[in-house]
């Protein structure tokens, strides 16, 4: 059988504006492009660890599929 992979959707709930250069550059690369926009992402450790360095401007919920 295959593997479910499980999903995190993430909502960007805090301004990149005045925070540091590498916390912008994250958020871009997980893929907001404006506040409160929700995305639904795979739980994957490269995305989870994206999501750990900028915790304090996202909500993050787990979804299943």
């Amino acid at each position: 059988m295959a593997k479910k992979i499980k999903k995190v959707k993430i909502t960007q709930i805090k301004s990149c504006i005045g925070q540091k250069e590498i916390n912008r550059r994250t958020i871009r690369a997980l893929g907001f492009k404006k506040l409160n926009q929700t995305l639904t992402k795979d739980a994957t450790p490269q995305v989870l660890g994206m999501i750990n360095k900028v915790i304090f401007m996202l909500k993050v919920e787990e979804t299943e599929k």
